[in-house]
């Protein structure tokens, strides 16, 4: 069994800070959400850890606006964490993964961030899910020398390089470089954009009207929306009233669904083009038949099936889908990925250290990951790189029939 997976002892705590202040104001107290995964029994076939927990943190989108990519990445930590747990921990020491629900608000991830470093004393940070709860931490993270893997795409969030923060999501300039290389392919040379008006909208939105002019890309159209709007029938009059050749959406939770739908509403025959945001099958449901067509670059876990064996991240691809369906019984996708990438890396970093190794040391280790095989990609940390990925860690997809394509 590979080492990255020797960890043990998960639990899931909920917000006992609010539930103290509740109790203070005369409120009945909810109960936290907790999850323990416990270590095999004494006397089983294999021992478990014992002694002081290590503690990794977690922030992740789990309610609001983000949860599509929360929620799998919260049940990914607890599954990895298990079959970690089970295995026997890090030197024979227990692992504790402390998961805090940020909402995918900023306040949110900023509280249970100061919460996991001042109070729980983790030796790491795994998430936010979004990019704008990201960047909102950086500072945070950086003046407490606590490793941090953002599971949140935005390039900005390792350009420039940041000492404590690294990142696992295959980013958007990358995706943005896929898109427009299909593009060029395909004679596509008038766009019209539809930008969502959030962290990971704004820092879409720098990528593609940056690598336009390099792909001979002209934007004709620019618009954006926020993702609690329930209908976007005036951007999209717009762009159909010009000469756009296909419209660009990105944002991420319901917002892009609903825009494939008003498309088809519109009669617009030009193709539609998603970030790999939204990459999941919630996507093609919330869409209805209007997902049928649409192209967006994805990480490779949704085609798996579709890759050739030579592909290097098959192995990995099989193994975490297998695991994910025995174990909740539904398909993963890549934002579980993400946290199935940043635990794995931190946990070998910390064996790489030693169970007793402080932060800087585990931030250190984590710098020498190199050529680690993961869902989201291949990843090669190093001083001038925190996000070591590369573009091909996408791949085209075309939904037809319900049911993704590969195009490539």
């Amino acid at each position: 069994m590979s080492t990255t997976r020797r960890t043990a002892g998960i639990t899931i705590l909920g917000a006992a800070l609010v539930a103290i202040l509740l109790a203070m104001a005369g409120c009945p107290t909810p109960e936290p959400e907790t999850t323990t995964v416990s270590a095999p029994p004494e006397g089983g076939e294999q021992a478990g850890p014992s002694g002081e927990p290590i503690k990794i943190g977690a922030l992740f989108a789990v309610t609001g606006a983000a949860s599509p990519l929360g929620e799998p990445e919260r049940d990914t930590a607890v599954m990895l964490a298990k079959q970690i747990n089970e295995a026997g921990g890090i030197d024979g020491r227990p692992v504790e993964v402390i998961v805090r629900d940020t909402k995918g608000e900023e306040s949110e991830a900023l509280n249970g961030a100061m919460e996991l470093i001042d109070r729980e004393n983790v030796v790491a940070i795994i998430g936010p899910s979004r990019s704008g709860t990201t960047m909102a931490l950086v500072e945070r993270v950086q003046e407490a020398g606590v490793p941090l893997i953002s599971c949140a795409a935005a390039r900005a969030i390792t350009d420039p390089v940041k000492e404590f923060v690294f990142q696992v999501a295959p980013g958007d300039r990358d995706a943005v470089f896929r898109i427009y290389t299909y593009m060029q392919r395909e004679g596509i040379t008038k766009v019209a954009l539809l930008t969502e008006s959030s962290g990971f909208g704004e820092e879409g939105l720098k990528q593609l009207e940056a690598q336009a002019p390099e792909h001979s890309i002209e934007i004709v159209a620019n618009e954006q929306y926020a993702d609690t709007d329930t209908d976007m029938t005036a951007q999209l009059t717009n762009i159909k009233a010009g000469d756009a050749q296909a419209v660009i959406c990105w944002g991420i939770g319901k917002a892009p669904a609903l825009i494939a739908r008003n498309m088809q509403q519109l009669a617009m025959e030009i193709p539609l083009f998603q970030s790999h945001g939204v990459a999941s099958e919630r996507f093609i449901a919330a869409a209805e038949g209007a997902a049928n067509g649409v192209i967006m670059p994805a990480a490779k876990l949704i085609v798996f099936d579709q890759l050739p064996e030579d592909d290097p991240q098959l192995g990995a691809l099989r193994e975490y889908h297998d695991m994910f369906v025995a174990e909740y019984g539904r398909e993963p996708d890549h934002y579980g990925g993400h946290a199935w990438d940043a635990l794995h890396i931190v946990v070998q970093a910390i064996e790489r250290a030693g169970p007793d190794a402080g932060r800087a040391a585990i931030r250190d280790e984590v710098e020498k990951t190199d050529g680690f095989v993961g869902i989201g990609g291949i990843f090669t940390y190093s001083p001038e790189d925190h996000y070591g990925n590369s573009p091909e860690a996408f791949v085209m997809v075309r939904i037809e029939d319900g049911a993704w394509t590969l195009l490539e």
